[in-house]
């Protein structure tokens, strides 16, 4: 079986596994954002318990593999649950979004908090000499500017995601690595076939890369056009 007839197989099947991806990786970041977001400003808060809260979970997180995350959600927790007589399972792309979506949102909570501290402290200043309450300067200004800084970062991070999502077919989540896997079990092409999928990974990275590279350059000539 040449490369032109291994190519015409797996597309279709690499298609479909994209769709897999695409959809788990932006569902996950939806729900990172949020996490990321609460974490950020729990980490920034007042409140000792809501400080050290955070940390647990970004350490917890960051200093455990994905891989482990991931069976742990997949296999420990439903085994848990039925020790206190309750039977459920989640399935392969509900763990795998709960995971990643875990897992993304405690680097961007890290994001939130670098992009808040880089926002210029005279702007709360300013903002709570108007009569604003550090709640509201916080969300209607220091907020959207940090987002603005964070940008790029965030980009990068749904790249990281849309990678991780490999690691994910570990628990039979049909996503490209997965398809793939199941094609050179049929076929025993593996050379051809993972060639290909490191080649669709690697177009559609770039393209990421790019738009992160662009959305940056943009960024900076803003800044530069305020001084």
């Amino acid at each position: 079986m040449n490369f032109v007839t291994v190519l015409t197989d797996v597309l279709p099947l690499l298609a479909r596994g994209m769709g897999v991806t695409v959809q788990a990786t932006l569902t996950a970041l939806v729900i990172a954002m949020f996490l990321g977001l609460f974490t950020c400003l729990a980490g920034l808060s007042t409140s000792r318990g809501l400080r050290r809260l955070a940390w647990l979970y970004i350490w917890a997180i960051r200093g455990t593999p994905l891989l482990v995350q991931t069976f742990f959600i997949y296999f420990g927790i439903p085994q848990f649950a039925q020790s206190l007589g309750l039977d459920f399972r989640f399935s392969p792309f509900a763990a795998g979004v709960i995971t990643l979506g875990l897992n993304a949102g405690a680097y961007i909570a890290e994001i939130f908090r670098g992009g808040i501290q880089a926002v210029d402290p005279g702007l709360m200043e300013a903002a709570r000499s108007l009569g604003l309450s550090h709640y509201r300067a916080m969300f209607k200004i220091i907020l959207p500017e940090a987002f603005r800084i964070a940008i790029p970062s965030l980009v990068n991070q749904f790249i990281i995601s849309l990678k991780d999502t490999s690691i994910i077919s570990i628990i039979s989540l049909r996503e490209i690595v997965y398809e793939t896997k199941i094609y050179i079990g049929r076929t025993m092409q593996s050379f051809a076939t993972w060639a290909i999928v490191g080649l669709v990974y690697l177009a559609i990275i770039t393209i990421l890369s790019q738009i992160s590279i662009h959305i940056e350059k943009k960024l900076n000539y803003g800044r530069k056009s305020l001084r």
